[in-house]
């Protein structure tokens, strides 16, 4: 049997942790993201070509989890966390590309696949304290609700979501404060680019963390990076037995999680082949990977909100990846698309083909209309449900959408959320008071 995986720091601490540690602490002590000391290898021909999503995440992640107390629990995990469907749907007007539905969860995201699995662990993780743990997530729109409603009413503990005021949509913006009982939503005076440095500043305070203990549940949190790689490999091995070619993706991003596990599952081994990042007008990636110097920036506001990040956390764990520019510029392909881009995307394929996108999914459908048919095999990823983003997309294309059910639930219960300054100090003294 090969040797349990260790995970260190993406900032060089010597500090080795346990896949437990690493799931329960979120962040690293030195304020960086867990890695796997090494990503490992797998064969395809590990993989049921008949199996379920649950039972091609179990093969994917049981490397990360040898040697855990955790392990032989992982396939019961993995059945709890993955049961909805996530297809591979072909698209009518081309023959090259399918869209990968990412969107029939509880909230109607695709955070759903990631949140469901970390409470699923958190579930079996062993804790000694006395206090309920505290799960802080910052959202610019979707990670936000996906937490919640997998956390909703787990004894022991208790979340709090903090998403910029006024920069998510109403839906998304109802869903975040829908559920109460242990699920607090503060809306942020700022950015998410504000309310993701104030969790980090949080879960890196060790005197607050010592009478508050604190988690995180978004993509920093390799418990919810992870799972995510289980719709791409499954995605892709499917493709693989069926044409015998890899699957190359396009990926709506802004945070870089869900394009990092998509990378993580080719550089195992995969069949996954070229892999395209959509993102909108927050352009930090795509002037990177066109060759000019990484540079964070202010974010700003878009009609694909969820994507507005203008510091990607999950850029440190991409450098980690390729370490030098050079090779990491030969991996992915960006490009940036702006609102009108987005809106006219979303009007034209309505009109034309019959096709509904949210604002995300625009963006990566942009990349793919700009590409001739070649011999690749295409899949965009559809990150969200258009009916979360009913007042962008239903003007643009004169009708309304049906809402998911579970999602017409949510948005059947009254709402709350407090306002927040986008203060790191605001955030310690509130969560100091509500524990006292």
């Amino acid at each position: 049997m090969s040797e349990p995986l260790h995970y260190r720091s993406t900032r060089g601490a010597r500090h080795a942790a346990g896949i437990e540690q690493v799931i329960a602490a979120g962040l690293a002590p030195d304020g960086g993201l867990y890695v796997p000391e090494a990503l490992p290898s797998l064969d395809p021909s590990l993989f049921d070509p008949n199996g379920s999503l649950a039972d091609t995440a179990s093969t994917l992640l049981e490397p990360f989890f040898r040697g855990s107390p955790m392990a032989g629990e992982l396939p019961a995990i993995c059945r709890e966390a993955f049961d909805f469907d996530v297809p591979l749907r072909p698209l009518s007007f081309r023959n090259d590309a399918s869209v990968l539905e990412l969107f029939h969860g509880p909230s109607a995201a695709f955070k759903d696949i990631g949140a469901r699995f970390l409470a699923a662990c958190f579930r079996r993780l062993r804790r000694d304290a006395a206090a309920p743990l505290t799960i802080v997530v910052a959202t610019s729109g979707d990670t936000g609700a996906a937490v919640a409603a997998a956390f909703h009413r787990q004894p022991g503990i208790r979340v709090v979501v903090l998403y910029p005021d006024g920069r998510v949509s109403p839906r998304q913006a109802h869903q975040l404060g829908c559920f109460g009982d242990n699920v607090q939503a503060l809306r942020v005076a700022g950015t998410f680019d504000d309310c993701q440095r104030m969790a980090k500043a949080v879960l890196n305070d060790t005197e607050l963390q010592s009478h508050v203990p604190l988690s995180s549940a978004n993509s920093i949190s390799l418990g919810r990076l992870l799972p995510q790689m289980s719709y791409y490999a499954h995605a892709a091995l499917g493709w693989w037995h069926r044409h015998h070619r890899p699957l190359n993706f396009i990926v709506p991003t802004g945070n870089l999680g869900n394009a990092l596990a998509c990378v993580w599952v080719r550089e195992m081994g995969l069949p996954v082949g070229e892999i395209h990042l959509a993102c909108n007008a927050n352009a930090t990636l795509s002037d990177y990977f066109d060759g000019a110097p990484y540079s964070p920036r202010p974010a700003v506001a878009t009609l694909a909100n969820a994507m507005d990040v203008g510091a990607p956390s999950n850029f440190e764990r991409l450098r980690w990846t390729f370490p030098r520019d050079h090779e990491l510029r030969l991996q992915l392909h960006a490009s940036s698309v702006d609102d009108d881009v987005i809106g006219d995307t979303i009007a034209r394929h309505a009109r034309d083909h019959g096709e509904l996108f949210c604002p995300h999914t625009a963006t990566a459908m942009h990349v793919l209309d700009g590409m001739s048919d070649t011999d690749l095999a295409w899949a965009v990823v559809a990150t969200a449900h258009p009916s979360k983003f009913d007042s962008v997309v239903e003007p643009l294309i004169g009708r309304t959408i049906l809402v998911p059910p579970a999602l017409q639930a949510m948005l059947q219960r009254p709402a709350h959320a407090e306002p927040m300054p986008a203060s790191d100090e605001a955030l310690k003294h509130w969560l100091a008071y509500q524990t006292a």
